[in-house]
């Protein structure tokens, strides 16, 4: 106590000047500390209200660690700024600004993080594997509150005036060294992080992916295993499986059905005309069929061709081909009813030999038959077909 009227003058501080600094801590601690409680007040009510929800709880969750110690740390440096410090005393307390403010806000970074990636995983990776879920949560966490740690302590050495060029070049040259050297294997790790966060399919879901179908049976950090229609089991790397087109059968709701069927072109106008309304109302028996359209599509002198399109209201495989069986069944007894040919129109093949054959055969014939009078020449002959 006796040494600090001796500080106050090696500081050239006067009293007035020290007294206005005490309050100006006070006053600053206490302005603070207020605000602070009637932040948390209204995150509190924010929190109540669907629209703004999840950053509402992510925010009072981060201020909800704010101590004492901070505020009141944060006080006093304000008080210390109001007093006529002579260097380098001065130029220490810019230092500690930045030192205490930094660290706080690399604090609230650290813990905002992990509360918002931990909603993030929970509300996205539901259905997903408990132990995908995980890695891809403390992978993701971890990358991010180191990244916020390293800045910081980048931008405190730079502050202090150290040169950091180097240290980054350095961390930049190591970092890519280990990107290059692990790439497949942090590629299959993100993109299983992408399975379980996205989940453009699920365990139990029939896919078709890259020319193969099966039914997913376990979605790992590295692979895929699909189930093969044949039986067989298929493993494939999570980043080939997402640099492919995904059909997921399982989640269809509807299955849009489009087929032809073909009648002669001697057909009666008449009677092709009939053929639509027939096959709307055929289609319509089925109670999970909807009917959409029936036309003539195609004449040409070979055939007639009729497109039907409909829609299954139920996504089943084995349901749909057992209701398309049943309409082809019953569009043959229809053609059969009206008197309708399912066959082409019949072509003409004329065969003729060639003269060069011909030759070659008389050529070749026993020299008995040299007397005998020449024959006709072989006539074309037409076959129908």
């Amino acid at each position: 106590m006796n040494n600090l009227p001796q500080l106050f003058d090696n500081l050239d501080i006067c009293l007035p000047n020290a007294l206005f600094a005490v309050a100006a801590t006070v006053a600053s601690y206490a302005l603070m500390h207020g605000a602070l409680v009637l932040f948390r007040r209204r995150l509190a009510q924010l929190s109540a209200e669907h629209q703004h929800r999840t950053i509402a709880q992510v925010l009072a969750k981060t201020l909800a660690h704010t101590g004492v110690f901070a505020i009141l740390a944060t006080s006093i440096l304000i008080g210390l700024s109001v007093l006529d410090l002579p260097e380098p005393w001065n130029t220490r307390l810019g230092h500690l600004w930045f030192f205490t403010l930094g660290i706080q806000i690399a604090a609230f970074l650290h813990r905002a993080v992990k509360i918002g990636a931990r909603r993030y995983f929970l509300s996205h990776g539901r259905g997903a594997a408990d132990d995908q879920v995980t890695v891809a949560h403390t992978v993701v966490i971890w990358l991010l509150q180191t990244t916020v740690w390293v800045v910081f302590v980048l931008a405190m050495l730079a502050n202090l005036g150290i040169n950091v060029t180097t240290f980054v070049a350095s961390l930049g040259i190591g970092g890519v060294a280990i990107a290059l050297a692990v790439q497949n294997i942090l590629g299959d790790l993100f993109a299983s992080m992408s399975i379980a966060v996205d989940k453009p399919f699920e365990v139990g879901d029939f896919i078709t992916v890259n020319g193969f179908s099966g039914t997913v049976e376990h979605v790992g950090l590295k692979t895929t295993r699909v189930r093969a229609l044949g039986g067989e089991q298929i493993i494939i790397a999570n980043a080939e499986l997402l640099r492919n087109t995904v059909y997921n059968y399982r989640r269809m709701s509807t299955r849009r059905i489009v087929f032809s069927l073909r009648a002669s072109p001697a057909t009666p106008r008449a009677l092709a005309a009939r053929v639509p309304d027939m096959l709307r109302e055929i289609i319509g028996r089925h109670a999970k069929a909807c009917f959409d359209r029936a036309h003539l599509k195609t004449l040409d002198q070979n055939w007639i061709e009729y497109e039907i399109v409909y829609t299954m209201l139920d996504a089943d495989y084995n349901l749909y081909m057992d209701t398309q069986q049943a309409i082809n069944l019953d569009a043959m007894q229809m053609f059969d009813e009206l008197g309708i040919s399912t066959a082409p129109r019949p072509r003409h093949v004329l065969l003729q030999e060639a003269p060069e054959a011909r030759d070659l055969r008389e050529t070749e014939q026993p020299a008995a038959n040299e007397d005998t009078p020449d024959a006709p020449a072989t006539r074309p002959r037409h076959l129908r077909h």
